[in-house]
C-alpha cells in the first residue's frame, strides 16, 4: 500500500487537508488521536507519564490533563524529549497496526504533526507538507482554539520551522488562500500523483519517463536526491551501502532532464538481486525489466553490466543505477560527475551539446546514443584530470 506522511505546523490547516484526502478515499491515521489512545486511563503509557512528571499532569478524573502536561514540556526541551520517548514508540506501533489492517490497495495517510521533528520522513513513500504564513496561523489559533498570542508563538517556536519542513516535503501545499483553493490542490494531488503512484507500486512498475525535456538547473535537485537516498537507506537497513548522486542533476548549474540519477554501490552484481531488489520495490523503486548495461569507455572493451531501477512516483522520475564497487561503470559515473563539477569549460561544452540534442533527439534511446562521441572524448579528458589531481572515487 502507498504510505503518505502528512504534516504541517500548528494552525497550518493540516487537518483540513487530512479531511479532504479522506473524502477522496484515503485511509487516515490521525497521530493525535492515536496519541490520545496510548495514554488513555489504564494504559501503560499514562502510567509511565505519571512516573516521569508526577500526578500533577492528571485531572480530577484521573485522565491526562494535556494542558498541564503541555505547560510543563513546551518550554523545556529535556522534558519534551522525555515525553516523546514515552509516547512516540507507542504511537508508531499503534499506527503500524492500523496501517496493516487497511486494504492492500489503500492509500494510507499518516497525519503526523511532528513528522519532521522526529525524523520519520524516510519511512513514507511520499511526504506532504502544508505550509501557511505564520501570521495566518496565529490568527487561526486565536479564532479556532482560543489560544492567546504568546502561547501560540511558543507552540510554533517549539516545532520545526518552515525551511526544515520544506526540506522534507515531496509535495508542498500552501494554504494561504480559500478552502476551495486548498481542496482543488488536494484533489489534483490525489488524481495526478497519489492514485497513479499507488497503482504503480501495486503493479511493481516504474512511472514512464521516455521523452527528453531539458530543464534549467534546479537548485533543489540535491535536496530531492537527499530525500530519495534517505528512503533507500531506510529500505535497505541495516545494510549500510554507499549511495551517490550522479548524472547531470548532481552538477550545479547544469541544465538536465528532470530525472534524479542515483548510484547504489553493492559488493557484487549478484547482491543487487533477491531481497535487495524486493526491498527497493516495496520502497517505491521497482526494477526496470530487461537487461541493462553502460557502454564502455573507451569503446570495444565489453559492456558494463548493471541493474536499473526506476520510481513508481509519477511526480519524481528516478534512475537508480546499481553497480558493483570499483567496477568500471561505477568509477566512470563518479569520475564524470566530479570532472564536470570541476571544469567549467567542459560543463559549458556539455550544456551546448545537450541543448542541441534536446531539439533533435526527443526519445531517450536516441538522446543517449547521440552523446556517445562527446563522452568518448570527455572520458580521456577526465582521466587526465584524475591523474593530475590525484582524484579517487
Amino acid at each position: 500500500m502507498l504510505k503518505v506522511g502528512l504534516t504541517g505546523g500548528i494552525g497550518s490547516g493540516k487537518s483540513a487537508v487530512a479531511r479532504r484526502l479522506t473524502e477522496c478515499g484515503a485511509v487516515l491515521i490521525d497521530s493525535d488521536r492515536v496519541a490520545r489512545e496510548v495514554v488513555a486511563p489504564g494504559t501503560e503509557g499514562l502510567a509511565e507519564i505519571v512516573a516521569a512528571f508526577s500526578e500533577r499532569v492528571l485531572d480530577a478524573d484521573g485522565a491526562l490533563d494535556r494542558a498541564a502536561l503541555g505547560a510543563l514540556v513546551f518550554a523545556d526541551e529535556a522534558a519534551r524529549r522525555r515525553l516523546e520517548a514515552i509516547t512516540h514508540p507507542r504511537v508508531r506501533a499503534r499506527a503500524a497496526e492500523l496501517a496493516a489492517a487497511a486494504a492492500p490497495d489503500a492509500i494510507v495517510v499518516n497525519d503526523v504533526p511532528l513528522l519532521v521533528e522526529v525524523g520519520l520522513a524516510p519511512t513514507y513513500h511520499l511526504v506532504v507538507v502544508v505550509q501557511t504564513e505564520v501570521a495566518t496561523r496565529l490568527a487561526r489559533l486565536a479564532r479556532d482554539r482560543g489560544m492567546d498570542r504568546a502561547e501560540a508563538e511558543r507552540r510554533i517556536a517549539a516545532q520545526a520551522d518552515d525551511a526544515r519542513r520544506r526540506g522534507a516535503a515531496d509535495v508542498l501545499l500552501t494554504n494561504d488562500g480559500s478552502l476551495d483553493d486548498l481542496h482543488a490542490a488536494v484533489d489534483a494531488l490525489w488524481r495526478e500523483r497519489l492514485r497513479p503512484y499507488e497503482a504503480n507500486l501495486r503493479e511493481q512498475r516504474a512511472a514512464p519517463s521516455e521523452h527528453v525535456v531539458l530543464t534549467e538547473a534546479d537548485p533543489t535537485w540535491p535536496q530531492q536526491y537527499a530525500r530519495l537516498a534517505a528512503r533507500i537507506r531506510h529500505a535497505l537497513a541495516p545494510a549500510d551501502l554507499r549511495i551517490d548522486h550522479i548524472g547531470s542533476t548532481a552538477v550545479p548549474g547544469l541544465a538536465a532532464r528532470d530525472v534524479i540519477d542515483i548510484q547504489l554501490t553493492v559488493p557484487t552484481l549478484a547482491d543487487a538481486d533477491g531481497p535487495l531488489a524486493e526491498r527497493l520495490t516495496e520502497a517505491g523503486f521497482p526494477r526496470l525489466p530487461g537487461e541493462w548495461w553502460d557502454d564502455p569507455r573507451p569503446p570495444g572493451s565489453g559492456r558494463w553490466e548493471k541493474r536499473l531501477h526506476g520510481s513508481a512516483d509519477p511526480g519524481r522520475p528516478v534512475h537508480l543505477h546499481i553497480r558493483p564497487a570499483d567496477a568500471p561503470g561505477w568509477r566512470y559515473a563518479l569520475l564524470m560527475r566530479d570532472h564536470l563539477r570541476a571544469d567549467p569549460d567542459q560543463r559549458s561544452a556539455y550544456l551546448a551539446l545537450k541543448r542541441e540534442l534536446a531539439a533533435s533527439a526527443p526519445d531517450s534511446a536516441t538522446w543517449t546514443t547521440a552523446k556517445d562521441p562527446w563522452f568518448d572524448e570527455e572520458h580521456l579528458r577526465a582521466e587526465q584530470w584524475a591523474a593530475q589531481t590525484g582524484w579517487r572515487p
